[in-house]
């Protein structure tokens, strides 16, 4: 057996691993349409010299242009995150580490201090505020003993001799797993529209924290490989094309 002894954490990782992506990528992919293939002439050009173009593209939402690209991330999150990521199908391809297969590390996610944890008013119109020292700590605290004993649990049946896929029921979401996950910049403009809270939005969204940290973390990566597609995306409302 690995070690047991639970780890709390309150932060997210996310690594870019690999990736081809450049704003050069989207003048090319739509050129063709005028130029044919000596659209291909746009790879070794100056993408800056026609910004003007990706800002078009993006604000009239010609959306093609931006899928050709890639990026690979290693995001280590609680399950509870990959459970909401997983929704964005479309552009996305994911490898996730198994609990069949493998012993799961008993690393937990709790609250930080700046997590904000009092929910009012009703579905569809409700906000978060921060709550208190007192609540806080009954959180931490809560969590911390419920997953200890969870974990106690799973290391009880797998040293029973006990199947991992079957053990790996007590555990809860609150756990970290880690994927991969690949996406082109179009499908990741569209999950940092829904998965990120900007005042320069044009359409209000309101993500759970724990995800939109693993998001911000993601276009922070992307903003550096792809900084004019980034910029028009921020310019254009955050509206992915």
């Amino acid at each position: 057996m690995e070690d047991s002894r639970p780890r709390f954490l309150d932060d997210v990782t996310v690594e870019l691993v690999k990736h081809s992506a450049s704003d050069s990528d989207v003048l090319w992919a739509a050129r063709v349409s005028t130029a044919g293939e000596q659209s291909i002439e746009e790879i070794n050009k100056d993408p800056e010299r026609s910004k003007g173009l990706i800002n078009f593209l993006m604000r009239d939402r010609h959306g093609t242009p931006f899928e050709h690209n890639s990026m690979t991330f290693l995001v280590k999150a609680p399950i509870f995150v990959f459970r909401e990521f997983q929704r964005h199908r479309v552009g996305w391809s994911y490898n996730e580490e198994s609990g069949r297969y493998r012993e799961l590390q008993p690393d937990f996610y709790v609250p930080g201090p700046e997590r904000k944890l009092v929910q009012e008013g009703r579905p569809g119109k409700y906000v978060f505020v921060d709550g208190t020292e007192e609540q806080h700590k009954i959180a931490v605290e809560v969590m911390e003993t419920a997953y200890q004993s969870s974990y106690e649990a799973y290391q009880e049946m797998l040293e029973a001799g006990i199947a991992r896929e079957v053990a790996r029921a007590v555990l809860p979401v609150g756990l970290f797993s880690s994927m991969y996950a690949t996406c082109n910049a179009r499908s990741l403009m569209h999950f940092l529209s829904l998965r990120t809270k900007s005042e320069q939005a044009k359409v209000p969204s309101f993500p759970q924290r724990e995800i939109e940290m693993v998001a911000e973390r993601m276009e922070a990566a992307w903003a550096g490989l792809m900084p004019l597609t980034h910029a028009a995306f921020v310019a254009n409302g955050r509206v992915a094309p």
